[in-house]
């Protein structure tokens, strides 16, 4: 919310992504998380789904990591597509409380994790910061 006399401190007022209603009720009535990814690609949060399941497969192997990543990346960058269409200027809060933001936020986090495993620790950090500075209340 907007102070009546403006923005005192200069930071920018948090970035709010609409809601992905379509893919949300596709995902209740049953449809996979490729289905709905296949149906919806501007959605992070079917990108987010498919990268944590990579990301969690009991015994791991680097092909399911790497897959991670490239899932991840892609609702990251259709993440930020929807972000700057929504008047995000590559800075300012974009708070995890609000829902549609999160699978946004998720795909950040889990390519972190998945730059992390396979050595591209640049990645890594860059990601690190970029979910501090959407939310500090963040930890990886």
């Amino acid at each position: 919310m907007s102070h009546p006399h403006g923005n005192l401190l200069g930071e920018p007022d948090p970035t709010l992504l609409p809601p992905t209603p379509e893919a949300d009720a596709e995902l209740a009535e049953g449809a996979t998380l490729a289905e709905a990814a296949a149906h919806h690609p501007t959605v992070s949060g079917v990108w987010a789904g498919l990268a944590e399941e990579a990301m969690s497969r009991p015994e791991r192997a680097l092909g399911d990591t790497v897959q991670a990543y490239a899932f991840a990346r892609t609702g990251y960058h259709r993440g930020l597509d929807a972000l700057r269409r929504n008047g995000w200027k590559g800075y300012g809060p974009v708070p995890w409380s609000h829902e549609p933001n999160q699978g946004f936020l998720r795909c950040v986090t889990v390519l972190a994790r998945a730059a992390e495993a396979i050595g591209e620790t640049a990645e890594a950090e860059r990601c690190t910061q970029l979910l501090r500075d959407c939310d500090p209340t963040l930890a990886i």
